[in-house]
């Protein structure tokens, strides 16, 4: 039925006109204009948008840092804030946890040359093999072997040595999916700082020792002449000067000075080149150089740590890098 019936008992056709009669406000209104749901409907739409929206944008996150993850290869170092945390949050802060996260990423070092041989150690910057350590420990060696802490034996080759800053960059044959650190930042470093360090004094692989930062900008004095970083006695080897005096040796006449770290970490001959850790698990130096009362002259049973240790800052590392990279010898 197309027709509405008023009160004055006429009937009117609804189409006719422009516009529908007006309706009687006793009358309730016609279904047709019930604005139910839309509304709602349109209200609900942005919101669920929104979420779809965040769950997108997570999405994308994750799939971002797998992405660089990914790209980064074997040749990336890690690099850090100190408040990055490498060791689990269970072991947080120990000893013990600084030991399991980092310990992998330490290599023993074995150098051949004329002048004898030398046992160091070094850290693992890449999984594809790059390792640093210190200039003293490789400089003019024949034949390189380093030994990860799973019992793997490498040969090496030098990628490049800066004697001014006791440094070494060398490179493992044939070597991937390794460990590597994570470089920290050494800016930030207080003294009374908890650290931890790794390395392989005397051939004893995977030794660790913990104490405090004890001094920063410590000027020492170490040998860049090849033949003074060997070690063919027991108690001779590893040579530097502070403030003016020689400890374990001669020092030679080629020595290069740089800012130190002073820690009272046990440090012994073949912990040069280790690393120095703080307790969030990233390496905040590279062992150098120790203290010990014993001189050349002196029974190996008078040698030994008496808690002056000195490493080099990750920072002069980092900066240093490039340089290494490019094959530098200076």
């Amino acid at each position: 039925m197309t027709e509405s019936f008023h009160r004055s008992g006429e009937y009117e056709n609804p189409y006719e006109g422009q516009q529908q009669a007006p309706v009687n406000p006793e009358w309730p209104p016609p279904p047709a204009y019930a604005p139910a749901p839309a509304p709602k409907k349109r209200n609900r739409g942005p919101v669920a948008l929104l979420a779809a929206v965040a769950i997108v944008a997570a999405a994308i996150g994750g799939g971002t840092a797998y992405g660089i993850q990914e790209l980064t290869g074997n040749d990336t170092v890690a690099s850090s804030s100190t408040s990055t945390n490498v060791v689990p949050s269970a072991q947080k802060g120990t000893v013990a946890g600084v030991a399991k996260a980092v310990s992998p990423s330490i290599v023993e070092i074995s150098a051949d040359s004329n002048a004898g041989s030398a046992t160091g150690s070094g850290v693992i910057i890449t999984s594809g093999g790059e390792v640093v350590t210190n200039n003293h420990v490789v400089s003019g060696a024949s034949q390189i072997k380093v030994t990860t802490s799973d019992g793997k034996s490498y040969s090496a080759k030098i990628v490049g040595t800066d004697s001014k800053k006791d440094l070494a960059l060398i490179k493992l044959e044939n070597a991937s999916g390794l460990k590597a650190a994570t470089l920290g930042d050494s800016s930030g470093l207080q003294v009374g700082d908890q650290v931890v360090a790794i390395g392989s004094p005397e051939g004893l692989s995977g030794t660790v020792t913990s104490g405090i930062i004890s001094a920063l900008d410590r000027d020492v004095t170490v040998p860049t002449d090849e033949d003074q970083g060997r070690q063919p006695q027991q108690g001779d080897g590893w040579p530097f000067e502070f403030g003016g005096r020689q400890f374990n040796g001669d020092t030679g006449s080629d020595t290069t000075t740089y800012k130190a770290l002073q820690t009272d970490a046990s440090l012994n001959p073949g912990n040069s080149g280790g690393a120095l850790i703080d307790m969030n698990g990233n390496i905040i130096g590279i062992n150098s150089a120790m203290y010990s009362p014993a001189g050349a002259a002196s029974s190996s049973s008078d040698a030994g740590s008496v808690g002056l240790g000195f490493a080099i800052p990750i920072n002069t590392v980092k900066a240093d890098l490039a340089k290494l990279r490019a094959g530098s010898t200076d």
